[in-house]
Order: structure tokens, then sequence, then C-alpha cells
């Protein structure tokens, strides 16, 4: 199944580890097969690696971007993972969490990656963090 992507002019995506940014107009890329595509704004440097959730979604979207070296974002994910799920209380993101464990040992590393925003947004709200690196929501994929 194709993936679609729509543009803004001068938007930055990574296409299976490739930097690519689109022209100064919109435009419209169609992949017609399995590829690695990560929108700017869904990725994560690693000096905005400051909180537990964020110390997820990073490996996650590692193991994502470079999936031939997923072993080595492996044992921080699952380490991190773990912690993370020895403080949370709240019944809906603990199941965020096994969600998110299957997903990457499904090599599913997109989904994982989309459930792992759900931490961050959650961390935000009860530490009152103002969001910084990823934004909420994202279509990419």
């Amino acid at each position: 199944m194709p993936l679609k992507l729509s543009l803004k002019p001068g938007e930055k995506f990574v296409l299976n580890g490739a930097v690519v940014q689109n022209g100064d107009r919109r435009g419209v890329l169609v992949l017609q097969n399995k590829a690695s595509v990560l929108r700017e704004k869904d990725i994560m440097q690693p000096d905005q690696v400051t909180t537990p959730a964020r110390r997820i979604y990073f490996p996650v979207m590692m193991m994502y971007l470079e999936e031939g070296m997923a072993e080595k974002f492996y044992e921080e994910f699952a380490t991190r993972l773990n912690d993370f799920m020895g403080v949370v209380r709240n019944p809906v993101v603990l199941q965020d969490c096994i969600a998110i464990s299957k997903h990457v040992m499904a090599r599913e590393y997109y989904k994982a990656l989309m459930l792992s925003r759900k931490l961050i947004e959650y961390e935000d709200e009860r530490l009152g963090h103002v969001s910084s690196g990823v934004s909420a929501g994202g279509d990419a994929g």
C-alpha cells in the first residue's frame, strides 16, 4: 500500500536514513514500497532526551530509522520502558507501554513510535513540562 506524504515548502524528512528537503512549493511524494520515513517534527535530537518518556521514544526512533542496528538500541529501550512502567500507576498508560513493547518485538517500530508519543504527552501533562522536541500528533510513517 503506497504512502502519500503532503509536504510543506521547505519541509524536511528522513527517508531511509537520508535527510530530504522539499523545494519552495507544496509537494506530494508517493512511496510505492516500504520505507522508513519520519518528518522533521517527529525527529528527536539526543540533547532533547531529557525525561523518562523521551528516553523510551529515542531508542524506538533509532530502531525505526536504522532497523539494521535495532539490536543496538533494544537494550536501552527495554531498560527505559521497564523503569517507566515501574513508577507509572495509570492503567491506560501501562497498557500503552505493553502495546509499545509488543510492537517493538514485532518490528513494527513506527507503531511503537507513535504510541511512545502518547507517553511523552502523558508525562508532560503530569509533570507540567512544556513540550520540546517531538510535537503531539503525527501522520507520517
